[in-house]
């Protein structure tokens, strides 16, 4: 009994220990099996340091959810977020392959090199030669009884018969004529001053020795053209009395005409009188027109920081119409001979005051930085650069503002916003200043127009329209009608009207004259002025659709703060949204009719939206 006693104690002690070495360890591998089943996939979803794995959309980066699926916006699959860090600085950030294939994002190698072509592109009009204007007067006062000329635009040769005037002042020097002439034999002196007085009212020596011949009083006098061209403006109508001198048509020689271009401050040193210039429109495809620079103004546009350029083109065949857009391309400007670092335009984004590149890091992960450049001179689709960059960055040329968005989002130095800020803060490109995280208050971005989608339409509307000047409101009705047409091309996705409207836009805005406007509303245009030309500049440059869209949204906000507070003129305007657009944060556009045509979606979206304010006429 004693022996078996002895048996069965050891064999405890061999159970309890058994338990206390083995039963442990199978616990732990239990409870880390059954933790692992638990995971999608089998996969140890936790961080490092013991965060939760979150999970984003490759399209929609502002999607965080704590598990995969779909994304709630596009359906695509959810993505795994990035993780900490990972040894990034604090400005830069990373994305995703998968989205950087979705976007098109693109990047290069920048090394040195020349200017492409050695050439520089500037773009322009074609308007009337002025030396070669006229205005065709009446020489004698009177009552006019017929125009033989009765619309613009109807071509006329000199000599040719454009009215008939009755003058009481002719009736009376034909008498004087005719006693003189009875007279001649004795007053030789009289006779010859009162022929005199007929010619200086333009009276050839046939009408007068007519007169004389004939012994009878004309009661109403021709007046013919002095010079040959076409007419350009209408100044009198029938049965108007008129004065010596007065204006009864404009004509215009249009033998040559003056194409005119803009250059900016950075391209004068380039230019000067006497250079070729190479000339080409869209009217006519496939050919060139060779020119000279012919003057340079010397006053710069301090609203455009542009000066203009003339150059003198032939027209005998009536190719070139006034108000035609061309574009000259001046051949052999001057170069230093240095290596010039120079990078595609589409990757510059400019903000009126900045000029930023986004540069991709070193590495395997597409990791970026934004890059505050300096711009030096403009070249084709090229711009030189005088610093930010150097020789082996590695740049992103296309999907620019895919990158960009992407920085605001993630609270990243951006375009619009410097120093960063807080993600999913306000609307890409609305940061116009505010507190130390880049973020605008509600109170100062309702004074700016420029607010978030929500508040948008929550801003004051100043009333300007019995103090705006005629002139401005005309110059402003241009600017309407360039948008508009616009926004119709990108209802179309029309790639060449987009381009040639966008280029009206900008030209149209350069033309709006804000020191017409005085006290407060000068103020309030000088808020928006900077922000609207600087979209508008970007939505020319952008050589996509998409691009032009981006910037669309942008440039609409402050335009229809602009038309609220001055009037859209002589029609209604309608303020449109759709809750959809701009990556469903919202988009505001104008329109001139209540049918919804959408310029950012589809065809098959194309009436999405609502009419959410009417802008009255100024009738």
């Amino acid at each position: 009994m004693k022996k078996y006693s002895i048996y069965i104690g050891v064999l405890i002690v061999g159970l309890v220990l058994g338990y206390f070495i083995f039963g442990g360890i199978s616990s732990d591998k239990t409870i880390e099996s059954t933790e692992m089943a638990e995971m999608p996939d089998g996969h140890d979803h936790g961080t490092e340091n013991g965060e939760t794995q979150m999970w984003t959309c490759s399209m929609h980066p502002q999607i965080m959810l704590p598990e995969p699926g779909d994304c709630p916006i596009c359906g695509m699959d959810l993505i795994p977020a990035e993780e900490g860090s990972g040894g990034l600085t604090t400005d830069q950030f990373k994305m995703t392959k998968n989205a950087m294939a979705l976007a098109n994002v693109q990047t290069t190698t920048i090394g040195g090199g020349t200017i492409e072509n050695n050439s520089l592109v500037l773009s322009g009009k074609i308007a009337e030669n002025e030396e070669l204007n006229a205005v065709q007067v009446s020489h004698f006062g009177g009552r006019i009884e017929k125009l033989y000329i009765n619309f613009t635009g109807e071509q006329v040769n000199r000599g040719e018969l454009l009215a008939t005037i009755y003058s009481p002042e002719l009736v009376s020097a034909q008498q004087e004529l005719l006693t003189a002439a009875s007279l001649k034999e004795s007053q030789p002196a009289l006779y010859k001053a009162v022929r005199n007085k007929l010619k200086y009212w333009k009276l050839s020596e046939s009408q007068i020795n007519s007169i004389e011949n004939s012994g009878k009083i004309k009661e109403n006098f021709p007046v013919y053209a002095t010079v040959s061209g076409t007419v350009t403006m209408k100044m009198a109508e029938e049965g108007d009395y008129v004065k010596q001198g007065q204006p009864i048509y404009e004509i215009a020689n249009l033998s040559s005409v003056w194409a005119m271009f803009d250059a900016y401050e950075n391209q004068i040193a380039d230019l000067e009188e006497g250079q070729e210039i190479s000339i080409t429109t869209n009217a006519y495809p496939g050919k060139e027109f060779n020119a000279k620079i012919t003057f340079i103004d010397p006053v710069l546009n301090t609203a455009s920081r542009t000066v203009m350029i003339r150059a003198v083109l032939p027209n005998k065949k009536g190719l070139f119409k006034p108000g035609m857009f061309v574009q000259g391309k001046v051949m052999g400007v001057s170069e230093d001979g240095n290596e010039t670092i120079t990078v595609p335009k589409s990757a510059v984004l400019w903000t009126g005051e900045r000029s930023v590149v986004y540069i991709r890091a070193q590495g395997e992960e597409p990791v970026f930085e934004l890059r505050e450049v300096k711009l030096g001179r403009s070249r084709g689709d090229q711009y030189e650069i005088l610093g930010g960059l150097q020789n082996g960055d590695e740049i992103v040329t296309q999907g620019t503002f895919t990158v960009d968005a992407a920085a605001q989002l993630k609270g990243k130095k951006s375009m619009m916003s410097p120093e960063g800020g807080t993600p999913g803060g306000s609307m890409p490109g609305m940061n116009m200043g505010g507190d130390a995280k880049g973020q605008l208050d509600d109170k100062e971005m309702i004074k700016k127009g420029q607010v978030s989608t929500e508040k948008f339409l929550e801003g004051k509307a100043y009333d300007f329209r019995k103090e705006t000047p005629k002139a401005f409101r005309q110059q402003l009705d241009d600017v309407i009608e360039a948008y508009l047409a616009l926004k119709e091309g990108l209802v179309l996705a029309d790639a060449n009207a987009t381009k040639k409207y966008s280029s009206e836009l900008m030209e149209s805005l350069k033309k709006l004259d804000g020191n017409l406007l005085k006290g407060d509303a000068k103020t309030f245009w000088d808020e928006k002025k900077d922000f609207l030309m600087q979209h508008a500049k970007l939505c020319q440059e952008a050589p996509s659709i998409d691009g032009k869209r981006e910037n669309f949204i942008y440039l609409s906000q402050p335009l229809i703060k602009i038309v609220e507070s001055f009037g859209p003129g002589d029609e209604t305007l309608y303020v449109d949204y759709c809750p959809m657009a701009n990556n469903n944060k919202g988009a505001f556009w104008l329109s001139q009719t209540e049918e919804i045509r959408n310029p950012f979606m589809k065809e098959a979206m194309r009436s999405c939206g609502e009419v959410k304010q009417v802008i009255d006429s100024n009738n």
